[in-house]
C-alpha cells in the first residue's frame, strides 16, 4: 500500500485520468441485462464509490473518461468469437446504440468536460478503441480504473494500460464482479501484481489535500 505522499505524486490532476468502465444503465442500472452483476455493483457500494470518485475528479480537474460497450441494432461489427458475446445477443436487455441502456447510470454524474468513448466490439475498453490516443493527448500518465466487471473488462483495462506504459491505480472498492468473493481474490492474486491497489477514500483524501493546497 503506497503512502499518501506516494499516492499524491501518482495522482497529479494534470497527468491523471479517471476511467469508468461499463457503468451504464443496461449493465449496472435497475433494468440491467446482468441483474446479478448490477446487484453486486450496487450492494457492495462500488457504483456509489465510482460516483464519489467522478464527483471529486470534477472538483479537482482530473479528466474523466467513460467507456461504454454497445452494439448496433443490426449487429454489424460486433464480436461473435466467444461464448460471452453469443450469450449477450440473447439477453432481454440489449446495449443498443442510442438507447437508454448505454447511458451512464445514476448516481454517476456526467459533466460537459467528460469524454465518452463507445465501442462496438471486443472485451477491452482500451484496446481497439480511441482511449489510448485520447489519454496520450490528455497528457495522462496515471489511469484510475473503476467500474465493471472484475471478471473481464476491468483486468483487460488494467493489463492494456500497463502494457501501454500507464501507471494503473485501482480503487478496490470501486470495482465489482460476480460472484462477490471473486473480486477480492482477483485483486489480490492478479491486479495487485501490476497495479497500485488503493481504496476510494485514499484517492479522495489525496485529491482533497491537493484541493486544499490549491
Amino acid at each position: 500500500m503506497p503512502s499518501y505522499e506516494q499516492l499524491s505524486e501518482l495522482l497529479d490532476p494534470a497527468s491523471t485520468v479517471l476511467l469508468t468502465v461499463e457503468c451504464q444503465q443496461g449493465v449496472v442500472g435497475t433494468d440491467s441485462a446482468l441483474p446479478e452483476l448490477a446487484r453486486e455493483a450496487r450492494s457492495s457500494g462500488a457504483l456509489r464509490n465510482v460516483a464519489r470518485l467522478v464527483a471529486a475528479a470534477h472538483e479537482t480537474g482530473v479528466q474523466v473518461v467513460h467507456a461504454i460497450a454497445e452494439r448496433r441494432p443490426d449487429g454489424r461489427g460486433a464480436s461473435r468469437n466467444a461464448r460471452l458475446f453469443r450469450a449477450a445477443e440473447r439477453l432481454p436487455v440489449q446495449q443498443l446504440s442510442g438507447s437508454t441502456a448505454v447511458r451512464v447510470a445514476a448516481p454517476i454524474e456526467v459533466a460537459e468536460e467528460d469524454v465518452v468513448v463507445r465501442r462496438l466490439h471486443g472485451l477491452s475498453p482500451i484496446h481497439g478503441t480511441d482511449v489510448d490516443a485520447l489519454l496520450r493527448n490528455l497528457g495522462c500518465r496515471t489511469l484510475i480504473v473503476t467500474g465493471v466487471s472484475a471478471n473481464v473488462a476491468i483486468p483487460n483495462a488494467v493489463f492494456d494500460a500497463v502494457n501501454l506504459g500507464y501507471t494503473a491505480v485501482v480503487p478496490a472498492d470501486a470495482i465489482a464482479g460476480v460472484p462477490a468473493d471473486y473480486t477480492p481474490a482477483m485483486i489480490r492474486h492478479t491486479l495487485a501484481l501490476v497495479a497500485t491497489v488503493v481504496t476510494t477514500d485514499e484517492v479522495l483524501g489525496c485529491l482533497g489535500r491537493r484541493r486544499g493546497r490549491g
